[in-house]
This record gives structure tokens, C-alpha cells and sequence, in this order.
């Protein structure tokens, strides 16, 4: 809406954020927000507008479309409901260290303080889950805000940002006319630390390698890989970013995740020099900071991140350095090989640890999710793209299956149930031609697997699977081991998943048989629709080489 040279708040925003190159939004739309809504209009053929059931799949979609392709996700919902439902999202984007921009409606200016119908402060509510919240109360500083918004998201730590947009001043006319997208830099390392880096690992004798984190590229993958090559050095990844490094590599040695092997827990422990890159360091990778000691290691510890907040706050690193990942890549392609580094048997017999450790194992019932895991590595391609709930279900995932090219794992390590099936979705839109396979618990998938019908809406095609044991798994998992014979909640009532699926129009099949899996499995591959495949494996298994009456309960 444009008047004697002037335009609404609403415009002006969606201006801005097409100026700031984006291409995609995921909604629930909301009356708090109208003006946005119609500014939208006037880009409809420049972005896409995805509107989904329920505001949790919306953020979880904008989290996923961003970890593929490096833009913050954008995702718009209403004040009140909208804003809680989609706080789950954030809550994962800032574990995840992913940059999200959420746009919330808020009441009119003039009903502020007064509980309003859905009035929330979102400064306090966001404040513990986003690297930045504000509310915009003047239409002509939009642009400001929103390149804020863009520029913190991506700079350092990468995170979601949160603005508030009064009703109002999104109707409010202003002269302010768009500004160019910020430029983002990550930090570079020093010199000083480089070298001081390269002279300590030199002089180690079990050095290990933990990768994860964002603000990675695949050309910093492809410098790492060659440092790592060259030096015959050891690589774990961190919980859930198996795909930082080509699990194939002769130099790769497993994750250090929920049910590692204690062999890899020992190797961690028994290490004297370590290198976390881009790794937070969290709970789960240092086995509930067990592997390394709080708040001093026993490992010489080099902790690499972009974040120079998160260097120190949990451990006291040897050295520190705050740096992007493709910045530390370049600057460690300058070094020289190290000439016959004492550690090569010791990564070549950890390797051997691994390849047993991912060899299909015997599973109770007729249906091996092992053995699929094994068919899945012959089938899939290196940029093909596996998504994973929460839950124990998970773990054939993370175990059996080996991840090759950046992009390739798409998971939330905050471990939020219900995020395979939008992540999916997202997956799609950005990739449309490569096979997106994504694996949720019965539990998992009914959280939010109503985002099917965006599939069905969108023409997208990715490969549902739920694998189903009629249980909460994890949860019950835990019941045995802590309060055994006392079950109560865990066990669950499911729909009919392949009526329902086929209630939303999409090909469905029911797998019992592990021989099966494969001719099924082909049929969705070059399907045109979106495709749910039920796997059915005994109620009493709960993960690999776990299950009730034989090693639990």
C-alpha cells in the first residue's frame, strides 16, 4: 500500500526482507500480523510463503532450511498460542547454534500492559532461548532492526533472533525505504595461536579430532579432511554432526553420542591431545562431562569456535580460538605434514573398532533395522539426505548408517520429539531432486505429522519412515533401569499409518519382513508423491542391543 510517496510498515518489511535475499517463510498466518501478510503479496513470486499446522513444524522447518543452506530460516507466526508453539523451534535453533529470525505478531502499541488478548512480553520469554529479542515500535527503523536481526543471527555463535511486530505499526505509514543486506564475517585465528596450535600437536602421541558445530563449508571440510589425511590423526564427531566428516575416511573413528562403545569412550579419555572444532563440548559428546573433566581436562584441549562466549564456559581450554570454520580450514592448509607421527596405530586399530561396531547386529523379531541401515548405505547417495527424530529409534541411525557430505544429516541435538517430518518438508524445498529420507518413532511422528499435507500441497516427495514398537521408547528405557515393574504412560495407542497416510493421498506400505525393506524402498525412491513406510519391529526392543527381558528390565 502506497500513498503520496509513502508505504505501510508491513511493506517496508517484507521489502527488507527480500533485500536480505529471502527466498522462503514458513507461517501460520495471524490477524495480529495482516499488514505483513499483505506486504508478502507483492512478493509472491519471489518467495515462498509455506503455511504449516501447527507453528512448532513452521520453526522447526526454518531451522532445518537453515542448516542447509547457511541463510537464517525465516518463519512469521501470531502473538500468544503462535509465539509458545513456536518456541520449540527456538529453543532448538539455540542449542543447534542455527540461525533462525522469528517474526511474531504483537497487540497494538496502545493495548500494551494491560493483558491484552494473547499479550505476552517476548523479551522475557525469548530472552533465555535467543541470542537477541526486540519489538519494533516505529515503522521507520524496520529496516535497522531487521538487518540486525540477519547480522547477529549469522555472526559469531550462530543463533535465532526474535522481533515483535505491534499490529499496528505494521499499518503505520513511513518514507524509510529499504538498506542493503549487512555483510557477514566470521573471525579468523591468529598466527600466534595457529602456530602455537601446530607446535603442541606436534609433540602429542594420541591426538584426537572432535568435529561439529556450524558455520561449516565443504571447502573447509575438504582443508580438514586433508590436514587429517595427511596426519594420520583420529576423528570423532560430536552428537549429531556425524556429516561434518566422511564417516568412509579411514581416519574416521565413530561420534561420541548416547550408547558409544565404551572402546571410544576410552579412546577420548585415554587421548592427550584434543582438538574440539567447532564442537560445543556438550553433555552428550563428553558422555555427561565425564570424557573430559570439568573444568580443567586431562587432554591438552585446542577449542576452536566461532563463538568466543562458548570458549571457556564449560571448559578451560590450553587454547582458545574464536573462529569460523572455513576461516581456521584456510589458515591450517598452510601447515606442513607431520613426518611420521607416533599416533598412526593407534587411529588405524581405533578405525577397526568402528567398522566392527557398525556391522549389523541380531535383533529379536523378523525385521533387523540394522540390516536396513546396511541396505540404506548401498542405496543412498553421498548427498542424499537423512533426517532423524528424537527418541531411541534414532540410534539405528546414528549407529549403522554412514554419513559422507555436509548437508547430509539434518537432526537437532536438543533432542525435541516431532522435528523429522517438517525437517523434511524443508529438505525438499531446498533440494527437490535429492532423496530425503526421514525417520521418526511412532511417538516421534505423531507430534507433528500432520506437516505431511505441505507435501502433498507443495508437489514434494520425501520418504516418511516410522518405526514402530507402540511405545515411548527412551522413556521406557529408563522406567526399567530406574523403577523397574512400576510401567505407567509409556505404552501408546497409534493410529492405522497407512490409512492415514493415505488419508492425506500419499503411496504407503507396511514392512514386517527385513527382505522387504528394499523392493519398498525403491517404489519410494522414484515416486512422485511422498511416501510413508511402517517398520514394525517387537515391542520389547528399545534400541540396538537393548531389550526388555534380556539386557533391561
Amino acid at each position: 500500500m502506497i500513498k503520496n510517496n509513502k508505504k505501510i510498515g508491513g511493506h517496508l518489511l517484507a521489502d527488507q526482507l527480500s533485500a536480505n535475499g529471502v527466498d522462503t517463510i514458513f507461517c501460520v498466518p495471524g490477524e495480529s500480523y495482516l499488514g505483513l501478510m499483505d506486504g508478502l503479496y507483492n512478493h509472491k513470486e519471489k518467495i515462498k510463503l509455506i503455511t504449516t499446522r501447527h507453528e512448532s513444524g513452521a520453526a522447526n522447518m526454518a531451522d532445518a532450511y537453515a542448516k542447509l543452506t547457511n541463510k537464517p530460516g525465516i518463519c512469521i507466526v501470531s502473538r500468544g498460542p503462535g509465539a509458545t508453539n513456536a518456541s520449540n523451534g527456538i529453543h532448538t535453533a539455540y542449542q543447534d547454534s542455527t540461525p533462525v529470525i522469528l517474526l511474531i505478531g504483537q497487540v497494538s502499541r496502545n493495548e500494551r500492559e494491560r493483558e491484552a488478548q494473547q499479550e505476552i512480553d517476548y523479551k522475557e520469554m525469548f530472552k533465555p532461548m535467543a541470542k537477541y529479542v526486540a519489538e519494533i515500535n516505529n515503522a521507520d527503523r524496520i529496516p535497522e532492526f531487521i538487518n540486525k536481526a540477519f547480522y547477529i543471527s549469522q555472526s559469531g555463535r550462530p543463533g535465532p533472533v526474535v522481533l515483535s511486530l505491534p499490529e499496528d505499526m505494521l499499518i503505520d505509514e513511513t518514507t524509510s525505504r529499504t538498506t542493503p543486506a549487512p555483510d557477514i564475517f566470521q573471525s579468523s585465528p591468529s598466527k600466534t595461536a595457529m602456530d602455537s596450535f601446530y607446535e603442541k600437536l606436534k609433540k602429542a602421541k594420541r591426538p584426537i579430532v572432535i568435529a561439529g558445530g556450524n558455520t561449516w563449508t565443504k571447502d573447509a571440510v575438504k582443508k580438514i579432511t586433508q590436514f587429517v589425511n595427511d596426519n594420520s590423526i583420529p576423528v570423532l564427531t560430536s552428537y549429531r554432526a556425524q556429516d561434518r566428516f566422511d564417516n568412509r575416511n579411514e581416519n574416521y573413528i565413530g561420534h561420541s553420542s548416547y550408547a558409544i562403545p565404551i572402546e571410544t569412550k576410552k579412546r577420548i579419555q585415554e587421548s592427550d591431545f584434543i582438538l574440539a572444532l567447532g564442537a560445543r563440548l556438550g553433555e552428550v559428546t563428553t558422555q555427561g562431562y565425564s570424557t573430559l573433566k570439568v573444568p580443567e581436562p586431562d587432554q591438552y584441549l585446542v577449542h576452536v569456535h566461532p563463538g568466543i562466549n562458548e570458549i571457556g564456559s564449560v571448559y578451560y581450554p590450553d587454547i582458545g580460538i574464536p573462529s569460523g570454520m572455513q576461516e581456521f580450514a584456510s589458515a591450517l592448509s598452510s601447515y606442513p605434514k607431520i613426518e611420521n607421527p607416533p599416533w598412526r596405530e593407534w587411529c588405524r586399530s581405533a578405525r577397526k573398532e568402528y567398522l566392527e561396531f557398525i556391522k549389523p547386529t541380531p535383533m529379536s523379531g523378523s525385521l533387523n533395522l540394522s540390516e536396513v541401515m546396511a541396505y540404506l548405505n548401498k542405496t543412498l547417495g553421498d548427498e542424499d539426505i537423512v533426517i532423524v527424530g528424537s527418541g531411541n529409534n534414532s540410534q539405528w541411525v546414528h549407529r549403522y548408517y554412514q554419513y559422507r557430505d555436509l548437508g547430509s544429516q539434518i537432526v537437532t541435538t536438543g533432542g525435541s520429539m516431532g522435528y523429522a517430518v517438517p525437517a523434511a518438508i524443508a529438505a525438499k524445498l531446498v533440494y527437490p531432486k535429492k532423496t530425503v529420507v526421514s525417520f521418526n518413532g511412532d511417538g516421534c511422528f505423531m507430534m507433528l505429522g500432520q506437516e505431511i499435507i505441505n507435501a502433498v500441497e507443495n508437489k514434494l516427495n520425501p520418504i516418511f519412515i516410522i518405526i514402530n514398537n507402540k511405545r515411548l521408547g527412551t522413556i521406557r528405557m529408563h522406567q526399567e533401569r530406574n523403577f523397574p515393574k512400576r510401567i505407567i504412560g509409556t505404552d501408546i495407542l497409534n493410529p492405522d499409518f497407512i490409512a492415514l497416510a493415505n488419508a492425506y493421498g500419499i503411496d504407503a506400505y507396511r514392512v514386517t519382513e527385513t527382505a522387504e525393506f528394499g523392493d519398498v524402498f525403491e517404489k519410494a525412491k522414484v515416486s512422485q508423491s511422498a511416501t510413508l513406510i511402517e517398520l514394525i519391529i517387537e515391542p520389547n526392543v528399545l534400541g540396538p542391543a537393548l531389550e526388555i527381558g534380556k539386557n533391561i528390565g
